[in-house]
């Protein structure tokens, strides 16, 4: 239900902030501007002071939005009023024009990421689960239950580690980086040792769940407990119940739930799946049951199943930054992920990133539902994230976009003349034809993610 108001919203006041920086840089360098539109097509709400200052409108469609400035080249302009015609500003006034539109929406990013870090995010302690064998974790040693207390990458100054989310995020700039990336941790015995994960051995071509499988660190330590269970489940029909601890299946030790469940789904071999020996803990008890998973199909691939909710919620702490801090992290936030943004659209133009990583307007959609059905933090988290996107992109030196326009810009500096409109056409042409087949790739990665 929340899908369609919260992504409408997302796009409307990403795509004003946007446009409003473009209309208020125009404004302060003296052109006038005759239209500041949230949207394209048929206008449903309009206003103006008086006919000779902006209209302000919004219009059918909500997912665009243009600022139209007096301009000599779009129409005749009256001699008294060349002077405010955008075309007849200085080199330096009409790229601050162009750039301020996607520097509003990194500024932005900086102001919600600050607000999310002022008010604080409950998120999961850097505690990490047991790694898949012969995963990079499983190789260095790491075997769950260690915090993670620093990481960097050698030789550079080790960053504090406040949640797993950090973990993950300077584990995803390792891996797209080429860098391996060494970890500081304490076991549980709170002796601290360093280890070394060797990114750089990957193949990062996407950045999906198997990377993390690989890495060895995919979700936090959760106690292996049973929750909710189906009445017609493999769990139910064994004797097992809500608040079970699973000490260990057919002998080998259960520690974690992420463990417990990569064992029930990997039960399955040639179509079956054999009885398998639990034992549990239950009111101080251990109780030995059979337990035999049923198999399903998931995604192509027969896995197992047992019909409850497996794992624990994982041991949260609250992370929040003062006023100070809280808007230099926002800023730092920005520039890393503007960064890892340009990072991966450079692989993927020379092929070493998978295109499947571009998404599209239903992925946005269901995300923007359910960060706000998750919450305000969330949601504002999910505004910030794609406020960067939207700034990133619109940098690009395509001929469509606020990029391209810089580009006309640094050839007249450099040259001491425009392009020619004959050229301008072209690259307009191929602009667009380019941004086309794009926006192809992301819905066709989007659809396959939905049926997927």
């Amino acid at each position: 239900m929340l899908t369609l108001p919260a992504f409408i919203v997302a796009i409307a006041l990403l795509i004003a902030i946007h446009e409003y920086g473009h209309y208020r840089m125009a404004v302060a360098c003296g052109v006038k501007v005759l239209r500041f539109s949230i949207g394209f097509g048929k206008p449903l709400l309009h206003w103006q002071a008086h006919p000779d200052t902006t209209e302000f409108v919004l219009s059918i469609f909500p997912v665009g939005g243009y600022v139209k400035m007096l301009d000599e080249r779009e129409g005749p302009v009256e001699p008294a009023q060349r002077h405010m015609a955008f075309n007849n500003q200085t080199l330096p006034r009409r790229a601050a024009i162009v750039v301020a539109g996607p520097t509003a929406n990194l500024l932005l990013a900086v102001f919600l990421y600050a607000v999310v870090n002022w008010m604080g995010v409950v998120v999961p302690e850097a505690i990490l689960s047991p790694p898949p064998a012969s995963s990079l974790a499983n190789q260095a040693g790491l075997t769950g239950g260690e915090r993670v207390l620093r990481m960097g990458i050698p030789g550079s100054e080790m960053a504090s580690v406040a949640s797993f989310e950090e973990v993950r995020w300077l584990l995803t700039q390792g891996a797209l980086g080429g860098d391996d990336v060494s970890l500081v941790v304490a076991k549980p015995d709170h002796s601290e040792h360093e280890v070394l994960l060797a990114l750089s051995t990957l193949d990062t071509t996407q950045v999906d769940a198997e990377l993390f499988n690989r890495i060895g660190i995919v979700a936090p330590l959760t106690r292996p407990t049973i929750g909710e269970l189906q009445p017609d489940g493999a769990a139910a029909q064994a004797g097992l119940r809500e608040g079970d601890e699973v000490q260990s299946v057919d002998d080998q030790p259960m520690q974690d739930g992420q463990q417990l469940r990569q064992f029930i789904r990997s039960s399955v071999a040639k179509g079956q799946v054999q009885p398998q020996r639990w034992t549990v803990l239950r009111g101080g008890q251990l109780l030995t049951l059979s337990v035999t998973p049923k198999v399903v199909t998931d995604n192509g691939v027969e896995v197992g199943r047992i019909g409850a909710f497996v794992g624990s919620r994982p041991a949260m702490t609250t992370v929040t930054y003062g006023p100070v801090k809280g808007i230099w992290r926002g800023v730092t936030q920005t520039w890393d992920i503007s960064a890892m943004t340009l990072k991966m659209m450079g692989k993927m133009l020379v092929g070493q990133a998978s295109l499947k990583n571009i998404s599209g307007p239903l992925t946005i959609a269901d995300f923007a539902g359910k960060s706000a059905g998750m919450g305000v933090i969330q949601y504002l988290t999910f505004l910030a994230l794609v406020s960067v996107s939207l700034g990133v992109l619109n940098l690009l030196p395509l001929p469509v976009l606020d990029g391209g326009h810089l580009m006309y810009y640094l050839w007249e500096g450099v040259t001491g003349k425009p392009v020619s409109e004959r050229w301008m056409e072209h690259l307009q042409q191929g602009g667009i034809a380019l941004l086309m087949v794009m926006m192809f790739i992301a819905l066709f990665n989007d659809i396959t993610r939905l049926l997927g």
